[in-house]
């Protein structure tokens, strides 16, 4: 399936400050990668990070 590309760069986003906080967590959360886009998340997110870097991904952060 194709994406369009900022839909692609916010999934991007979202799966790396997943994976940033699931290193960061001392496995307090685990993400596992299902494929195409879906995840398999168990733990606490910090959403307030999360919600920064979806909004750097839509302003054309790095």
């Amino acid at each position: 399936m194709e994406t369009a590309p900022l839909e692609h760069k916010l999934k991007q986003a979202v799966l790396d400050e997943l994976r940033r906080q699931a290193e960061n967590s001392d496995g307090e959360l685990t993400v596992r990668d299902l494929g195409e886009y879906r995840l398999n998340v168990a733990g606490t997110i910090d959403l307030g990070d999360l919600v920064m870097v979806i909004t750097g991904s839509v302003a054309g952060g790095p």
